[in-house]
């Protein structure tokens, strides 16, 4: 059975919580296109921008998580080194 590391965990973390956040924001500028402008959507909702903004901010609270994750690493890993030394 093979356990992955926090760090590898947590860089998957990040990376997941980036493409999100890349998704969403290019779904928010879209959707943010005036209708006579090129790539403008004609039938505009604003309840479309909910998913989206949602999503954006789960990216934050994922990459949010994954840097405490690696922190908490970092430290655990200091601590262990403290303790040999």
């Amino acid at each position: 059975m093979n356990i992955p590391s926090v760090s590898n965990s947590a860089l998957n973390l990040f990376n997941s919580s980036q493409q999100k956040a890349t998704e969403a924001a290019q779904t928010i500028a879209q959707a943010s296109v005036k209708p006579d402008e090129v790539g403008g959507s004609k039938d505009f909702n604003s309840d479309e921008l909910f998913k989206p903004v949602t999503s954006l901010k789960e990216a934050e609270l994922g990459a949010q998580a994954a840097t405490k994750l690696l922190q908490a690493d970092q430290d655990n890993k200091e601590s262990l080194i403290d303790l040999f030394v």
